[in-house]
Protein backbone atom coordinates (compact mmCIF):
# COMPACT_ATOMS: atom_id res chain seq x y z
CA UNK A 1 0.00 0.00 0.00
CA UNK A 2 1.37 3.33 -0.97
CA UNK A 3 1.51 6.36 1.58
CA UNK A 4 -1.11 8.21 -0.48
CA UNK A 5 -3.69 5.18 -0.16
CA UNK A 6 -2.67 4.79 3.60
CA UNK A 7 -3.99 8.89 3.84
CA UNK A 8 -7.13 7.99 1.50
CA UNK A 9 -8.01 5.14 4.00
CA UNK A 10 -7.61 7.05 7.25
CA UNK A 11 -10.36 9.63 8.71
CA UNK A 12 -7.38 11.52 10.41
CA UNK A 13 -3.62 11.02 11.27
CA UNK A 14 -3.08 8.48 14.21
CA UNK A 15 -0.62 9.70 16.80
CA UNK A 16 0.53 7.40 19.71
CA UNK A 17 -1.94 8.64 22.24
CA UNK A 18 -4.58 7.96 19.98
CA UNK A 19 -3.05 4.31 19.30
CA UNK A 20 -2.69 3.96 22.97
CA UNK A 21 -6.13 4.87 23.69
CA UNK A 22 -7.31 2.66 20.79
CA UNK A 23 -5.10 -0.31 22.83
CA UNK A 24 -7.02 0.20 26.04
CA UNK A 25 -10.22 0.60 24.58
CA UNK A 26 -8.79 -3.10 22.60
CA UNK A 27 -8.62 -4.42 26.60
CA UNK A 28 -4.84 -4.35 27.14
CA UNK A 29 -4.04 -3.12 30.42
CA UNK A 30 -1.02 -2.23 32.39
CA UNK A 31 1.06 -5.72 33.36
CA UNK A 32 -0.24 -7.36 30.64
CA UNK A 33 2.39 -9.53 28.82
CA UNK A 34 1.47 -9.51 24.83
CA UNK A 35 2.53 -11.08 21.73
CA UNK A 36 1.35 -8.55 19.23
CA UNK A 37 1.41 -8.98 15.21
CA UNK A 38 0.74 -6.13 13.13
CA UNK A 39 0.72 -4.28 9.59
CA UNK A 40 1.61 -0.53 9.82
CA UNK A 41 -0.41 -0.08 6.03
CA UNK A 42 -3.55 -1.50 7.61
CA UNK A 43 -3.24 0.79 10.93
CA UNK A 44 -3.33 3.86 8.35
CA UNK A 45 -1.34 6.90 8.24
CA UNK A 46 1.08 7.36 11.67
CA UNK A 47 2.40 10.48 13.06
CA UNK A 48 5.85 9.26 13.28
CA UNK A 49 4.96 5.57 11.78
CA UNK A 50 6.22 2.33 13.00
CA UNK A 51 7.77 4.35 16.43
CA UNK A 52 4.31 5.63 17.42
CA UNK A 53 2.89 2.14 17.01
CA UNK A 54 5.94 0.57 19.42
CA UNK A 55 5.54 3.64 21.97
CA UNK A 56 1.69 3.44 21.61
CA UNK A 57 1.61 -0.64 23.07
CA UNK A 58 4.62 -0.46 25.54
CA UNK A 59 2.97 2.79 26.81
CA UNK A 60 -0.82 0.54 27.32
CA UNK A 61 1.68 -1.81 28.68
CA UNK A 62 2.85 0.59 30.80
CA UNK A 63 6.16 -0.16 33.03
CA UNK A 64 5.24 -3.85 34.47
CA UNK A 65 4.14 -4.87 30.80
CA UNK A 66 5.55 -7.05 28.56
CA UNK A 67 5.76 -6.53 25.32
CA UNK A 68 7.03 -9.30 22.57
CA UNK A 69 6.98 -10.25 18.72
CA UNK A 70 7.91 -12.72 16.71
CA UNK A 71 11.58 -11.69 15.21
CA UNK A 72 11.88 -14.20 12.75
CA UNK A 73 14.78 -14.63 9.83
CA UNK A 74 14.10 -17.40 7.87
CA UNK A 75 17.16 -16.65 5.51
CA UNK A 76 18.72 -18.54 7.82
CA UNK A 77 17.90 -21.79 7.13
CA UNK A 78 19.29 -24.43 4.71
CA UNK A 79 19.16 -23.05 1.17
CA UNK A 80 18.47 -26.66 0.02
CA UNK A 81 14.65 -25.89 1.41
CA UNK A 82 14.25 -22.69 -0.42
CA UNK A 83 11.95 -22.53 -2.24
CA UNK A 84 10.17 -18.38 -2.05
CA UNK A 85 12.23 -18.18 -4.32
CA UNK A 86 14.67 -21.21 -4.69
CA UNK A 87 17.90 -20.62 -5.57
CA UNK A 88 20.10 -22.78 -8.41
CA UNK A 89 21.25 -26.14 -6.73
CA UNK A 90 25.08 -25.36 -7.24
CA UNK A 91 24.97 -22.27 -4.86
CA UNK A 92 23.50 -24.02 -2.13
CA UNK A 93 27.28 -25.14 -0.32
CA UNK A 94 28.58 -21.66 -1.13
CA UNK A 95 25.48 -19.72 1.02
CA UNK A 96 26.05 -22.93 3.95
CA UNK A 97 29.78 -22.08 3.94
CA UNK A 98 29.46 -17.86 3.72
CA UNK A 99 26.27 -17.13 5.32
CA UNK A 100 27.20 -15.60 8.52
CA UNK A 101 26.11 -16.78 11.83
CA UNK A 102 23.11 -15.46 13.82
CA UNK A 103 23.22 -12.44 15.66
CA UNK A 104 20.81 -11.30 17.73
CA UNK A 105 21.70 -7.36 16.83
CA UNK A 106 22.99 -7.34 13.13
CA UNK A 107 21.07 -10.17 11.57
CA UNK A 108 17.66 -8.83 9.94
CA UNK A 109 14.37 -9.85 9.92
CA UNK A 110 12.40 -11.29 7.08
CA UNK A 111 8.50 -10.46 5.98
CA UNK A 112 8.50 -9.41 9.68
CA UNK A 113 7.29 -5.37 9.06
CA UNK A 114 8.37 -2.42 9.98
CA UNK A 115 6.72 -1.92 12.92
CA UNK A 116 8.82 -5.42 13.85
CA UNK A 117 12.24 -3.89 12.93
CA UNK A 118 11.85 -0.73 15.17
CA UNK A 119 10.66 -2.42 17.85
CA UNK A 120 13.92 -4.67 17.47
CA UNK A 121 15.84 -1.08 17.47
CA UNK A 122 14.36 -0.30 20.89
CA UNK A 123 17.66 -0.07 23.73
CA UNK A 124 15.51 -1.85 26.37
CA UNK A 125 14.09 -5.17 23.17
CA UNK A 126 16.16 -8.29 24.13
CA UNK A 127 16.04 -10.74 21.30
CA UNK A 128 16.08 -14.70 21.78
CA UNK A 129 18.96 -17.10 20.86
CA UNK A 130 17.07 -19.20 18.12
CA UNK A 131 18.83 -18.43 14.42
CA UNK A 132 15.40 -19.12 12.23
CA UNK A 133 12.38 -18.38 14.83
CA UNK A 134 13.57 -15.55 17.06
CA UNK A 135 10.98 -13.63 19.21
CA UNK A 136 11.91 -10.20 20.51
CA UNK A 137 10.79 -8.83 24.11
CA UNK A 138 10.91 -5.57 26.27
CA UNK A 139 9.61 -5.79 29.88
CA UNK A 140 10.25 -6.88 33.05
CA UNK A 141 9.17 -10.50 31.96
CA UNK A 142 11.59 -9.97 28.84
CA UNK A 143 14.28 -12.78 30.36
CA UNK A 144 12.42 -15.10 31.45
CA UNK A 145 10.40 -15.23 28.14
CA UNK A 146 13.13 -15.37 25.64
CA UNK A 147 16.51 -16.37 27.99
CA UNK A 148 16.49 -20.21 27.03
CA UNK A 149 15.79 -20.61 23.12
CA UNK A 150 16.92 -23.54 21.71
CA UNK A 151 17.41 -24.56 18.12
CA UNK A 152 14.99 -28.14 18.33
CA UNK A 153 12.51 -26.35 19.91
CA UNK A 154 11.82 -23.21 18.19
CA UNK A 155 8.07 -22.87 18.97
CA UNK A 156 7.61 -25.96 21.71
CA UNK A 157 6.51 -25.87 25.37
CA UNK A 158 10.45 -24.93 25.71
CA UNK A 159 10.70 -22.53 23.94
CA UNK A 160 9.60 -18.34 23.97
CA UNK A 161 5.49 -19.28 23.68
CA UNK A 162 5.88 -21.96 25.74
CA UNK A 163 7.15 -19.27 28.48
CA UNK A 164 4.14 -17.26 26.64
CA UNK A 165 1.38 -19.43 27.22
CA UNK A 166 3.22 -20.64 31.09
CA UNK A 167 2.41 -16.17 31.84
CA UNK A 168 -1.31 -16.27 30.37
CA UNK A 169 -0.15 -14.17 27.59
CA UNK A 170 -2.51 -12.06 25.34
CA UNK A 171 -2.12 -12.08 21.73
CA UNK A 172 -2.75 -9.24 20.09
CA UNK A 173 -3.45 -8.48 15.66
CA UNK A 174 -3.40 -5.05 14.65
CA UNK A 175 -4.71 -5.72 11.25
CA UNK A 176 -3.48 -9.02 10.74
CA UNK A 177 -5.07 -12.39 10.87
CA UNK A 178 -4.66 -15.47 12.15
CA UNK A 179 -2.64 -16.42 9.09
CA UNK A 180 0.56 -14.47 11.39
CA UNK A 181 -0.50 -15.71 14.23
CA UNK A 182 2.84 -17.41 15.67
CA UNK A 183 1.07 -18.50 18.65
CA UNK A 184 -0.34 -21.25 16.97
CA UNK A 185 3.10 -22.82 16.29
CA UNK A 186 3.09 -24.04 20.17
CA UNK A 187 -0.16 -26.20 19.08
CA UNK A 188 1.47 -27.81 16.40
CA UNK A 189 4.50 -28.81 18.13
CA UNK A 190 2.18 -30.49 20.70
CA UNK A 191 -0.76 -31.93 18.32
CA UNK A 192 -0.33 -35.25 16.75
CA UNK A 193 -1.02 -36.22 13.00
CA UNK A 194 -0.30 -39.19 10.86
CA UNK A 195 2.22 -37.64 8.52
CA UNK A 196 4.06 -35.65 11.66
CA UNK A 197 8.04 -36.27 11.98
CA UNK A 198 10.77 -34.48 12.35
CA UNK A 199 13.46 -33.19 9.61
CA UNK A 200 17.05 -31.62 9.40
CA UNK A 201 17.30 -27.93 10.02
CA UNK A 202 20.43 -26.06 9.48
CA UNK A 203 21.16 -22.47 10.30
CA UNK A 204 24.74 -20.60 10.89
CA UNK A 205 25.88 -20.16 14.54
CA UNK A 206 28.56 -19.24 16.85
CA UNK A 207 29.32 -22.00 19.03
CA UNK A 208 32.70 -21.07 21.33
CA UNK A 209 33.51 -18.23 19.53
CA UNK A 210 33.63 -20.04 16.04
CA UNK A 211 31.19 -20.10 13.03
CA UNK A 212 29.56 -23.07 12.46
CA UNK A 213 26.69 -24.51 10.19
CA UNK A 214 24.91 -25.93 12.84
CA UNK A 215 22.11 -28.88 12.56
CA UNK A 216 19.10 -29.99 14.64
CA UNK A 217 16.14 -31.92 14.59
CA UNK A 218 12.36 -30.98 14.56
CA UNK A 219 9.32 -30.30 12.72
CA UNK A 220 8.81 -28.32 9.50
CA UNK A 221 6.25 -25.58 10.94
CA UNK A 222 2.94 -25.10 8.41
CA UNK A 223 0.76 -22.25 8.69
CA UNK A 224 -1.85 -23.35 6.22
CA UNK A 225 -4.49 -24.14 7.92
CA UNK A 226 -4.04 -21.53 10.65
CA UNK A 227 -7.13 -19.23 9.13
CA UNK A 228 -9.27 -22.46 9.33
CA UNK A 229 -8.32 -22.92 13.25
CA UNK A 230 -8.97 -19.64 14.18
CA UNK A 231 -12.43 -19.72 11.99
CA UNK A 232 -13.44 -22.69 14.34
CA UNK A 233 -12.40 -21.11 17.00
CA UNK A 234 -14.28 -18.07 16.62
CA UNK A 235 -17.21 -20.46 15.91
CA UNK A 236 -16.83 -22.37 19.07
CA UNK A 237 -17.65 -19.23 20.64
CA UNK A 238 -13.55 -18.71 21.79
CA UNK A 239 -13.06 -15.54 23.84
CA UNK A 240 -11.58 -12.65 21.84
CA UNK A 241 -12.15 -9.10 21.90
CA UNK A 242 -12.29 -6.84 18.56
CA UNK A 243 -11.74 -3.25 17.90
CA UNK A 244 -10.49 -1.01 15.63
CA UNK A 245 -6.87 0.51 16.06
CA UNK A 246 -6.28 3.52 14.04
CA UNK A 247 -7.66 2.36 10.79
CA UNK A 248 -7.08 -1.45 11.60
CA UNK A 249 -9.65 -4.03 12.89
CA UNK A 250 -7.94 -5.45 15.58
CA UNK A 251 -8.16 -8.60 17.62
CA UNK A 252 -7.40 -9.30 21.28
CA UNK A 253 -7.62 -12.72 22.31
CA UNK A 254 -5.61 -15.32 25.46
CA UNK A 255 -3.06 -17.13 24.23
CA UNK A 256 -3.72 -20.47 26.62
CA UNK A 257 -7.51 -20.95 25.50
CA UNK A 258 -6.55 -20.50 21.51
CA UNK A 259 -3.49 -23.04 22.08
CA UNK A 260 -5.73 -26.13 24.48
CA UNK A 261 -8.42 -25.68 21.02
CA UNK A 262 -6.10 -25.45 18.17
CA UNK A 263 -3.99 -28.45 19.62
CA UNK A 264 -6.94 -31.20 18.94
CA UNK A 265 -8.15 -29.48 16.03
CA UNK A 266 -5.00 -29.74 14.27
CA UNK A 267 -4.46 -33.61 15.54
CA UNK A 268 -8.10 -34.13 14.13
CA UNK A 269 -7.93 -32.07 11.09
CA UNK A 270 -3.93 -32.73 9.06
Amino acid sequence: MSEEDSIDRSDGPATVSSLTADLIALGLVEGDVAIVHSSLSAIGWTTGGPQAVVEALLGALGETGTLVMPTQSGQLSDPGGWVAPPVPAEWHQTIRDHMPAYDPHLTPTRSMGVVVDCFLRHPDTKRSAHPAWSFGANGPAADEIIGRHEPADGFGDESPLGRLYDLDATIVFLGTTHANNTSLHLAEARATWPSKAPIEHGAPMRIDGERRWFTWQGIDPDEDDFVDVGAAYTEADGVEQRGTVGAADAHRMPMRPLVDFATPWISANR
